[in-house]
């Protein structure tokens, strides 16, 4: 007789209805929605809710429903009519302090939200949204150190009383010196600050000077950190835009992915994320005439020629007192009834900006804004894209008291107040970067790849249970559940993981459904088998199971180490059929094995047979 014991049978049991509650979330379906969450990044509260249902009905905007998840507000609409004039009017409604969003929201019952059941994460080309692909410009990363170092060396060297001039020659420094003993503690500092730095020297004829150059190894290390740094910055600028399951990767040497899943305002999404807000803290130039330096086409020696946005020119000092690196929070606000950002540095910048207003009280000092793009010009009759840097100056101050850690900047419109602090608070880049590739899936076909791939699977699914309850009659229709089984329990997985499904993940899912068969047809042969030799029915049903293991578990194993190998080195797409692929051979060889021997035990096992419907 073949029966399982009690806790097998219950583990089953237990599986089986784990795996539908898991799964159910994915019938419902999604709205489009609007969220609002706060600019600074906190959760919402209740009485946002209640301020925007108010706000909704006041306007006759009907909508679905209102919920808090996750510390973000959802409010769902019947159509995009209504979600469009309802973003319009919250985005008024609430002003700076909230951040209004686009988006498509799940459909899923209360009581399933309470017990933190979500539906699987589609992916860009399912859900619909933006797809952007940019460049880090690595050659600016080094420039930026660099520029960095210059200043460094220039106030390190000055506050040591050593005369110095320092200059960028080529792809390093030259910092000339007075004296033979001016160089010899110029390098000594100098290595004592970066030991790895390159540092040569030029003695004779009267002249001191030393070459300052980054290692070949520095220059990895900064392109590498460039790299993640920018994809850290795109991670907390999309999180800033409460974007849901979005996808920020880096591809390549050079490339970062950034998939925005349900996006439905690519403008947007594209200025927050593409935007480099730059900002430089400088002194303003008292000594010399703007107007003079602009005529002659050229600064004075130690300031550069800058000009305010309404055209205006201004000097400000070469020398840097604090960057937009060194900034630790940034809200927007109002100060004297016009649009601020009030913003807080770290511990190094706070000392050089408290330093540097002691110092220069009642002196201007300028807010330099500084953004990186690439434009088409022509050369030799062809279109090609170079970089330009657009500066100006955004706020020219007079330094009324002594501040270091906190302070604000004006000077900005309420949009550019608000796009800037998110901005600054989402962090810098490393380097710039420029977008290379943008595509937009619409929510329509997305919804259209959904249909054709749930059309795949149905077929699929079909035919195979078709097959099998043909040819192998009870047992098919055992394999027929089984397979049923596999598929709530592969759903049910990417629920629970929150796994993104793409259209090569259904690719995926149709694989597993073959895969899964193909492990019930090996244990149905083998008891055809068992019962051409003579065996008993029982023992054939025993036999089959105990001795097709091993061949099911090498081939899923074989294959699962693919599966693992693609998920590893491959990108987007691959990834996830990879991820589907490997879930979907753990629950066809449950199903296939423990599932339908379940079954077949429970119907068969305790029963005398002198045959078997197979």
């Amino acid at each position: 007789m073949n029966r399982n014991p009690v806790w097998k049978n219950v583990l089953v049991l237990v599986a089986a209805l784990g795996g539908l509650l898991l799964a159910l979330p994915n019938l419902y379906g999604e709205d489009p929605a609007v969220q609002v969450t706060l600019e600074n990044g906190q959760p919402v509260e209740r009485g946002v809710a209640v301020r925007v249902e108010e706000a909704l009905q006041r306007e006759g905007i009907a909508f679905r429903s209102a919920f808090i998840d996750d510390g973000r507000l959802l409010v769902r609409f019947d159509g995009v009519e209504q979600q469009l004039e309802a973003a319009d009017m919250l985005r008024r409604e609430l002003g700076n302090d909230f951040v209004v969003a686009l988006t498509l929201a799940p459909r899923t019952p209360a009581w399933l939200r309470a017990l933190g059941l979500k539906p699987m994460s589609l992916g860009l080309d399912l859900r619909g949204g933006v797809h952007f692909l940019y460049e880090v410009d690595m050659d600016a990363a080094i420039e930026q150190v660099l520029e960095r170092m210059e200043t460094d060396f220039a106030t390190l060297l000055r506050e040591e009383r050593i005369r110095r001039r320092v200059q960028r020659v080529g792809d390093g420094l030259r910092i000339e010196l007075a004296s033979a003993a001016d160089l010899e503690r110029a390098e000594e500092l100098i290595r004592d600050g970066d030991p790895e730095l390159d540092v040569s020297r030029e003695a004779g004829g009267g002249e001191y000077a030393l070459f300052v150059r980054l290692t070949e190894e520095q220059i990895r290390q900064r392109q590498d950190f460039a790299i993640e740094q920018n994809t850290t910055t795109l991670r907390n600028r999309v999180d800033e835009l409460g974007v849901a399951e979005p996808v920020v990767q880096r591809q390549g040497r050079d490339r970062i992915v950034v998939q925005l899943p349900g996006v439905q305002d690519p403008a947007q999404a594209e200025r927050v994320l593409g935007a480099t807000a730059t900002l430089d803290f400088r002194l303003v130039d008292e000594e010399n005439d703007p107007y003079e330096a602009e005529r002659r086409g050229r600064a004075p020696l130690g300031s550069e020629l800058y000009k305010t946005r309404d055209g205006a020119p201004v000097l400000l000092k070469r020398e840097i007192i604090v960057t937009g690196d060194q900034l630790t929070d940034a809200s927007s606000g109002f100060s004297e009834g016009s649009p601020a950002v009030f913003v807080r540095l770290d511990a190094k910048g706070a000392s050089r900006m408290l330093d540097t207003t002691r110092e220069n009280l009642n002196k201007g000092m300028g807010v330099v804004f500084r953004e990186d793009k690439r434009e088409l010009v022509e050369k030799d009759g062809v279109l090609v894209e170079v970089p330009r840097t657009v500066e100006e100056v955004i706020s020219v101050a007079t330094i009324r008291g002594v501040f270091s850690s906190s302070f604000q900047i004006t000077g900005l419109d309420v949009v550019e107040a608000r796009d800037l602090a998110l901005l600054l608070r989402a962090g810098s880049l490393a380097a710039p970067i420029y977008k290379v590739e943008e595509r937009t899936i619409g929510p329509s076909l997305g919804q259209d790849n959904i249909d054709r791939g749930f059309r795949a699977v149905s077929i699929g699914f079909l035919l195979v249970i078709i097959f099998t309850s043909i040819y192998y009659r009870a047992f098919g229709v055992i394999a027929a559940i089984a397979l049923t089984m596999n598929l709530v329990f592969l759903i049910a997985l990417m629920s629970l993981l929150q796994a993104a499904l793409t259209l090569p993940g259904i690719a995926g899912i149709v694989l597993t459904v073959g895969m899964a068969v193909d492990a019930n047809v090996l244990i149905f042969e083998r008891i055809r088998e068992e019962l051409r030799n003579g065996n008993s029915p029982q023992a054939s049903i025993s036999a089959g199971y105990d001795k097709a293991f091993s061949s099911i578990a090498d081939a899923n194993i074989t294959t699962l180490i693919a599966a693992v190998v693609l998920f590893a080195f491959g990108t987007g797409p691959i990834k996830g059929f990879a991820v589907t692929l490997s879930l979907g051979i753990m629950t066809s060889m449950f199903s296939a094995i423990v599932g339908t021997r379940t079954v077949v035990n429970l119907i068969f096992g305790a029963r005398r047979l002198s045959s078997l419907p197979i």
